[in-house]
């Protein structure tokens, strides 16, 4: 027995810590497109995935450069919203992902399907299964050069075919409309299966 246990030990390196320990391993983490609007009045739209809900409630936060032009739009605008691209659009997440030109301008935002926000005074991206749009809370700086943006989400949409309902079981439902997850550094994945968290008995939020 004791063998056993030695045999299926896990054994842990120490990394340095001058250094991103997220680089070391593979992280899950979601992969969002957060749009602006620039100071001509044209769309920005940047892939995120140090973005996640920051309380039980409706804020919503992702860490930026304060460099970007999603920052430095949001930051004049006050508002930007967050799309959930689904696996199908990998493409376009890419197209986000491209550098500006030399001009300043972002071409390949041309490319992309874009609508106007319902609420806010922005763009959402068509075809993402859910969409938030976010007037600028707040915003935390002095995180190694980096900044944490958090908005207070004022409008969601949610495709028909990915809302929960007491007539369909998550499992079914994410299996239906697999979602999109990134693998960092460099790497996505698909979600389509899933099982329930066996949460212990009298456990609550």
């Amino acid at each position: 027995m004791d063998a056993e246990r030695t045999d299926k030990a896990i054994h842990y390196v120490s990394v340095p810590v001058d250094q991103p320990v997220w680089e070391r391993t593979p992280m899950l983490a979601p992969l969002v497109l957060v749009a602006t609007i620039e100071p001509d009045g044209s769309p920005d739209v940047a892939p995120k995935h140090m973005a996640i809900p920051l309380s039980w409630q409706n804020w919503f936060g992702f860490v930026c450069h304060p460099d970007h032009g999603t920052y430095r739009n949001l930051v004049a605008t006050g508002v930007f919203t967050v799309g959930y691209p689904t696996p199908q659009m990998v493409l376009q997440t890419s197209l986000a992902a491209a550098p500006r030109a030399s001009d300043g301008s972002k071409p390949t935002v041309e490319f992309l399907p874009l609508t106007a926000a319902r609420v806010v005074e922005g763009v959402l991206v068509e075809g993402c299964h859910l969409h938030l749009e976010c007037e600028l809370h707040r915003v935390i700086d002095d995180l190694g050069g980096n900044v944490l943006v958090i908005g207070t989400v004022v409008a969601a949409h949610v495709a028909e075919h990915a809302l929960r309902s007491f007539d369909v079981d998550d499992s079914d439902l994410v299996h239906a409309s697999p979602l999109l997850a990134y693998i960092h550094p460099g790497r996505i994945a698909t979600v389509a299966d899933t099982v329930s968290f066996p949460y212990h008995l009298g456990f609550s939020r």
